[in-house]
């Protein structure tokens, strides 16, 4: 089954009963496979089967269930169009593309008006839709969803400061009314009556007007069979309200205005300061997106030409001059500099190009004048991939939510019982219609299922946000919780512990053979190889006479064999010799002392006779010996795996301090080792760079990939480290158990709240009004709580 996966921004929600019911109606869809809901990203992540159901589907189901759905608006100006037929063929088709909500088609002034949904389609695509048509759309105006996002927030924020003041600045009156009721002595009866009207006329428009959105959230809610916060606010505030205006006009008894009035004021105060506080978890993707160049000056027919970023195709040439922003993803054709990626990877230090290195776009050129030709463009781009993947990590679930999703999913209908409860009991034990009602009222009020929402997707969003920061990309919540627990950490040799590109060293020719000429043979045989040992061999044989091998065959973890001019050539370790009948006793010294040296001794024969050794060094990063100690200053076991003979994985091992070595593993066998470790009951993380590391990769409970490694370790890791800095390793540990160590205290924050506060409310000992301060700052607690991780140092 063909799959897709979009994300619909949602606004509206107020707490985890509101998101778990968007969650569980959109999985009920048909054609939907899998629906994840986050309440701090007011997000909604869709796999779906496009054959069944559609996104203005998935949309329309959100605003069905009272919720809206924020989504790009875009322009264009389209050239060509002639008649009605050509207008409506273009509206039509636009409106059957897939992510398009809304078209709109107008043949006088050429415009097309697009709503979209920017997860699913992007404005070079939509204009490609019409250009098919035979039309030429030029883009008049496009709003991205980040602004649509911040336009969205700041206009609530605004929303609810108005209420809050409105119902503040109504309030101080009633107060001032009610305390000269309770307070001023024996009242005559019309006195005490005029100061009840007077409360009434002030509460009744706060009531109204700034009680409106809780009244139409529980409406919502309970229309779809659910109950959230909205009704909790709604039902105790609209008690204390009726109440006092059935002891106004009806009954005798004090009236509760205030205390109604004041709740809505405090709750929506809480509401604005959490909508601030939630904003600012999302800073990571806001900075992410900022980097990107807004224009590019690209060489088109020997022209300099400035353009906008994203007209920018693959294949252009593009000019960079010292100071100036990479505009895309390229190779490097003329030109030398150096390149500050600390943007992208963390690492302050810049990196030296030249002419077949890669640059990627939003890096800054330093103190040079670059020529490349792009490569990626768009949503192929190195920083859209970023911003992805962490669009995706922060809308993921940890597997610690799964307890607090399901309190939330009945928190509010047995809140509900229990206050119904706590006014039976306190009416039938004192009598006091009063102060049941007024119990009954606390313990709606301070019950807050909001802090349980929030409690674990606020800190994951800054958790992985604040790993973007440091060039360190997690894929989801599941593997930053899954990085708290590891105790072994496995190290692949080369291109993790070491840099990856082996140099010849030694070159020891038999008697009838010169070093050139042994030389001149490998470095042929090894042409057609894509192992690191043998393209260090065709490196240094550059400038020789070198052939093209007749046959070549990679043998996995011995070598290679190939034809050449009628000869055989082998090169490639003992056991390769050996099984294809080749002597190697006359040199058995002199590879042992190479291999005592930390060297890989490639042996070379022809035609079954040893020809002599090449003897290849892959030199230890920097930061290896280092990375390795912080990880067994935290505990961890830390185990070097390498196809390499024993000799010299030991010898590599002594140099960066590790202590297990896995050595002579062929490539299918490290997934085994892995899954060897892990039934000896260690939790392992796997790191590698390499294509035959990605099977480990998967098997280990957590994968990581060097970022400097084939997109084919970093598909299959949980953990990218963008600089290729083994010290990453620790410092997503470390990343982990912060985060960890935040969600916790959020949860048990947020439990103990609730499991303390209600009962508290229910014996009598909170007046609604301090309730009702309580749960609006119980979340936003929460929110500062996960903002603290921004100050986090993670070096140490």
């Amino acid at each position: 089954m063909d799959t897709k996966k979009t994300e619909l921004k949602i606004t509206g929600m107020t707490c985890a009963a509101c998101s778990g019911r968007v969650e569980r109606v959109l999985q009920k869809m048909p054609g939907v496979v899998e629906a994840n809901v986050n309440l701090a990203l007011e997000k909604a992540t869709v796999t779906y089967n496009p054959k069944e159901v559609t996104i203005i589907d998935l949309i329309q189901k959100v605003r069905d269930l009272g919720y809206n759905i924020i989504l790009n608006h875009l322009e264009l100006r389209i050239k060509g169009m002639t008649c009605a037929a050509c207008s409506s063929r273009v509206e039509k088709k636009l409106n059957r593309t897939d992510g398009i909500v809304k078209a709109a088609v107008n043949l006088a002034t050429e415009k097309a008006v697009i709503e979209y949904n920017g997860e699913s389609i992007v404005p070079q695509e939509i204009e490609k839709v019409i250009a098919d048509l035979g039309y030429r759309p030029e883009a008049i105006q496009e709003d991205g969803v980040i602004d649509r996002e911040k336009e969205e927030r700041k206009r609530e924020s605004r929303r609810q400061l108005y209420l809050f003041v409105f119902a503040a600045v109504m309030n101080i009156p009633i107060m001032l009314a009610m305390y000269a009721t309770h307070f001023g002595g024996a009242m005559p009866s019309h006195m005490t009556y005029q100061s009840k009207l007077l409360q009434f006329i002030l509460a009744t428009p706060v009531q109204i007007i700034a009680g409106y959105q809780f009244y139409r959230g529980a409406y919502k809610a309970l229309k779809n069979g659910s109950a959230n916060m909205d009704v909790l606010v709604a039902l105790g505030t609209t008690a204390a309200y009726l109440y006092s205006v059935a002891t106004t006009f009806f009954i005798p008894g004090d009236v509760y205005y205030d205390a109604a009035t004041m709740i809505l004021a405090l709750i929506i105060l809480g509401k604005m300061l959490e909508s601030i506080a939630k904003g600012r978890t999302s800073e990571a993707i806001k900075k992410l997106m900022g980097l990107q160049a807004k224009t590019a000056r690209v060489i088109r027919d020997g022209q300099e030409l400035d353009i906008p970023v994203e007209e920018v195709a693959a294949g252009d040439l593009v000019l960079v001059r010292p100071g100036e922003k990479i505009p895309v993803d390229g190779q490097v054709e003329e030109g030398f500099s150096a390149v500050d990626e600390s943007m992208l990877t963390g690492e302050s230090i810049p990196v030296e190009k030249k002419p077949g290195d890669s640059v990627i776009g939003a890096t800054i050129n330093k103190n040079g004048v670059i020529r490349f030709r792009a490569t990626k463009v768009g949503k192929d781009s190195a920083l859209f991939q970023i911003i992805r993947l962490v669009e995706e990590a922060q809308g993921s679930k940890a597997p610690i939510q799964r307890l607090a999703d399901q309190v939330a999913g009945v928190f509010v209908p047995v809140v509900i019982v229990i206050a119904a409860l706590t006014f039976l009991g306190w009416y039938l034990i004192t009598g006091d219609f009063t102060k049941a009602l007024m119990t009954m009222t606390a313990v709606l009020v301070i019950a807050c299922p909001c802090s349980l929402g929030l409690a674990t997707p606020t800190a994951i969003m800054v958790g992985t946000g604040k790993g973007a920061e440091n060039g360190i990309l997690i894929k989801g919540g599941e593997h930053l919780e899954k990085a708290y627990s590891i105790n072994t950490v496995v190290l692949d040799k080369t291109g993790t512990i070491t840099k990856g590109e082996p140099e010849v060293t030694d070159i020891l020719p038999m008697a009838h053979l010169d070093e050139e000429e042994l030389l001149r043979l490998a470095a042929t045989a090894e042409k057609g190889s894509e192992h690191p040992l043998g393209a260090a061999i065709v490196r240094k044989g550059e400038g020789l006479a070198l052939g093209n091998p007749d046959s070549f065959a990679a043998i996995p973890g011995q070598g290679i064999k190939v034809t050449y001019q009628g000869k055989e050539i082998l090169v490639g370790t003992t056991k390769l010799m050996q099984e294809n009948g080749v002597g190697i006793e006359k040199i058995t010294q002199e590879k042992e002392a190479l291999e005592s040296a930390g060297k890989t001794a490639m042996l070379v024969a022809v035609d079954e006779i040893l020809a002599g050794i090449i003897a290849v060094a892959d030199t230890v990063k920097e930061s290896s010996a280092q990375a390795i100690q912080e990880l067994k200053k935290m505990g961890i076991e830390v185990v070097m795996i390498t196809g390499d003979n024993q000799r010299t994985a030991q010898f590599i091992a002594q140099q960066v301090g590790v202590d297990r070595v896995l050595a002579e593993v062929l490539p299918q066998g490290k997934s085994e080792e892995v899954e060897k470790l892990r039934k000896e009951g260690k939790v392992v993380a796997m790191v590698g760079d390499g294509i035959n590391d990605a099977p480990a990769l998967a098997a280990a409970d957590l994968g990581i990939a060097i970022g400097t490694g084939t997109d084919v370790a970093m598909e299959a890791a949980d953990v990218t480290l963008m600089s290729g800095d083994l010290k990453g390793v620790a410092t997503a540990i470390r990343l982990s158990k912060r985060t960890m160590r935040t969600i916790k205290q959020n949860l048990v924050w947020a439990f103990i709240y609730n499991i303390i506060g209600i009962p508290v409310a229910a014996l009598g000992y909170l007046v609604p009004v301090f309730a009702a301060a309580a749960m609006a700052f119980s979340s936003v607690s929460v929110v500062t709580n996960s903002l603290l991780l921004k100050r986090v140092n993670l070096k140490k």
